[in-house]
């Protein structure tokens, strides 16, 4: 997806750009917080994918993946906000993008796919997809697992990645995702490969 605005900026807001603080995160969230943010592991890359495992589109992230590195790819590339925002860590990104961009969040839904909710122990009810699809029985059609088989299929690619330059990974991973979707999509239209 191209790049339709540019990074807004919040002078107002006291972290507006500003890492997480380490430490204890006390009535926070915790779920992988230690094992990512506070050892400071390389982020990798950041993808968008639809509930039928085609690949929106990437972007590489200098380290770990954080609420900010979601909120830029969607208030950036999309014009308007999705209805319905799976994420790992929604618990953390929902209050973030809302307190950033309240209008354009005003009808988006953030929730923890079932595979994820596991660990999230200080987290409310409100946060999972679960809550919602016994309410609307449409959530319950949402394939929540979607971005958990696009990221199978990038672990065939990750040893060659790790021993090419930078702009070189992007680019092999552009055409791995290109073909990925495009196998996808004939599959969907029941063409045969």
């Amino acid at each position: 997806m191209p790049q339709i605005w540019h990074r807004p900026c919040y002078p107002h807001l006291k972290h507006d750009l500003c890492e997480e603080p380490g430490g204890q995160r006390g009535d926070k969230c915790s779920k992988y917080y230690s094992q990512y943010s506070e050892k400071r592991l390389t982020g990798g890359l950041m993808r968008a994918w639809c509930t039928h495992s085609i690949c929106y589109g990437f972007h590489c992230i200098p380290r770990g993946e954080g609420q900010n590195n979601v909120f830029l790819a969607i208030v950036m590339r999309w014009p308007k906000a999705p209805r319905v925002v799976v994420y790992n860590f929604a618990c953390a990104l929902a209050p973030y993008c809302i307190t950033q961009e309240p209008e354009f969040f005003a009808d988006t839904l953030f929730v923890v796919d079932g595979f994820h909710a596991k660990g999230h122990t200080k987290c409310l009810p409100a946060a999972f997809l679960t809550s919602y699809a016994s309410t609307d029985p449409r959530l319950t059609q949402i394939n929540s697992s979607a971005a958990e088989c696009g990221n199978i299929a990038l672990k065939q690619i990750r040893k060659s990645v790790s021993y090419m330059s930078q702009d070189h990974a992007i680019l092999y991973t552009r055409v791995f995702l290109a073909v990925w979707n495009r196998l996808r999509i004939r599959k969907m239209k029941n063409i045969e490969v």
